[in-house]
């Protein structure tokens, strides 16, 4: 395994040096976490999913025009991504009531919404996230007035995409979180689609029955959570090459 220089280890990810400048590595954990880390384990396989999960959606939102950090797979656990600045946001997309917006305003969990929402989340585990406003986010600098129109556009036509290739397979899109991040090249700069899009960050349920299929499985301690990301993958026709767990971690350069 080649040697490599860690820069960051999140939750459920850790990034490393990448081959060429401007790029990184990202490496996907089985290590899974709620509540902002109040809570911790391990869903074997998660990482070997989450990354052919994320690898086929990135690739789909790319051929609808929408622009990512993702390059390509290099192999079950990791991925090569562009070096980006991230935006200090998180943008939740809602179709259906659920999660906090449920208990927030006291709507039925599985009501569906008028219209899409978007929510923004200023990235921060020590505060835990708190729900900020387009106001809080101009006033603060974590992003301009024209970040935050190429945001909210960028999500809505990813969920508009996504709601549908989930459909597709049987599955509702009920919500979704998305970060970004400012992609430079050269003088130019513009907002691209960072992170994963997965199981871990979207809320995903069975149309007909409206099973969990996602890491409130996890959360919510209902079992059956590796079968739920399996079934995600196996609707999505992504098979992993390996058994999920084969590979190991890459060799930290200290």
């Amino acid at each position: 395994m080649a040697r490599r220089r860690q820069l960051y280890e999140g939750k459920a990810k850790i990034l490393f040096e990448g081959p060429e400048p401007g790029t990184l590595v990202q490496y996907f954990k089985d290590d899974a976490s709620a509540g902002n880390g109040a809570k911790k384990g391990v869903i074997t396989g998660k990482g070997v999913l989450n990354n052919r999960i994320s690898e086929y959606l990135m690739l789909r939102l790319h051929d609808m025009g929408i622009p990512t950090h993702f390059v390509r797979r290099l192999n079950m656990r990791e991925q090569l991504i562009r070096e980006v600045e991230i935006i200090p946001l998180e943008v939740v997309v809602r179709n259906i009531a659920a999660g906090s917006l449920a208990k927030r305003l006291g709507i039925p969990e599985g009501t569906r919404l008028p219209r899409s929402i978007l929510e923004y989340y200023y990235k921060n585990d020590s505060l835990n996230d708190p729900m900020v406003s387009e106001e809080h986010i101009t006033a603060f600098g974590w992003a301009n007035s024209h970040d935050l129109d190429d945001m909210t556009s960028l999500a809505l036509r990813a969920n508009d995409f996504l709601s549908g290739v989930f459909l597709g397979v049987g599955i509702q899109l009920v919500d979704f979180k998305l970060e970004f991040g400012r992609l430079w090249e050269g003088e130019e700069m513009r907002i691209v689609v960072a992170d994963e899009i997965s199981p871990d960050n979207c809320r995903l349920w069975d149309a007909k029955t409206s099973e969990k299929l996602d890491k409130d499985r996890f959360r919510r301690d209902l079992g059956r959570v590796e079968e739920a990301y399996q079934e995600v993958a196996r609707r999505l026709g992504i098979l992993p090459e390996a058994a999920n767990g084969d590979m190991k971690g890459p060799e930290v350069m200290q």
